[in-house]
């Protein structure tokens, strides 16, 4: 097992069952109980969880949005094949919206190169785009990262959206449901995402399966703004059968 697929079992188990001890992670990974405290001490620096002596419980309350650092090992595989089918969806003279999140990100590395422009709405997008060679040209929006994050927000970002237009918007979603629609953690990240959906001529939303069917706090709008959501296997046929009767493209990989 790899140190990154250590570290994404013991923070969810330690998020499921709300606390677990040093001995009872180091019977679930097979690892050293040295180990494990290592881990515990890595991940607790990274925010994902709280540590105690012996062991380590979570710092997320229901309903709270897991921490980049750990939605950043969650399905890698499931989210560069999205990400990859989302890149394919996008031609070269285009000028794209890059939503902030991990599967974004993913999108970012694959239009790196690509003759597009990309305006992202993260420091970590930014980051891997910033020393694209032409013909990428990236666009740099105003804004306050969120702590922990990078996902830009508050006035100057909304500002900066609404002075352009854009041929695609790739959006990621932290809940997607036929029945409740598209649904942000908080409100400074809905309002963000409602201004990326007047922004643009396409929404691609891109979320693998466990966001799907799923509602959190604030509201964005109703699932059929979304033209084409790309999926992984693992999306509950019902949600996504209801999705597209409501108007959405579902692209499943």
């Amino acid at each position: 097992m790899s140190t990154s697929e250590r570290h994404r079992l013991i923070a969810q188990a330690v998020q499921e069952a709300g606390t677990a001890t040093v001995t009872e992670l180091a019977d679930l990974t097979g690892a050293s109980e040295m180990t494990i405290r290592r881990d515990l001490d890595h991940l607790a620096s990274q925010g994902v969880l709280e540590r105690f002596r012996g062991g380590a419980r979570t710092l997320l309350l229901r309903g709270d949005e897991p921490p980049f650092a750990l939605r950043a090992h969650e399905a890698m595989d499931a989210k560069r094949r999205i990400a990859a089918e989302v890149a394919s969806l996008i031609s070269d003279g285009e000028t794209v919206l890059l939503d902030s999140g991990t599967t974004c990100l993913e999108v970012a590395r694959l239009l790196h190169g690509r003759q597009v422009t990309v305006m992202p709405l993260s420091l970590q997008a930014i980051g891997i785009l910033s020393d694209a060679p032409e013909p990428t040209s990236l666009l740099v929006p105003g804004g306050r990262p969120r702590a922990g994050e990078g996902a830009l927000i508050g006035p100057l970002t909304l500002t900066s959206l609404s002075a352009l237009r854009f041929d695609t918007a790739v959006l990621g979603c932290c809940g997607l449901a036929a029945s409740d629609g598209m649904t942000a953690y908080d409100l400074d990240e809905a309002a963000v995402k409602k201004a990326v959906i007047a922004s643009a001529r396409r929404i691609i939303a891109a979320a693998d399966g466990s966001k799907l069917g799923r509602t959190t706090q604030a509201y964005v709008g109703p699932s059929a703004l979304v033209h084409v959501l790309v999926t992984d296997t693992t999306a509950p046929a019902d949600e996504t059968t209801a999705l597209e009767s409501n108007g959405t493209t579902v692209k499943i990989v």
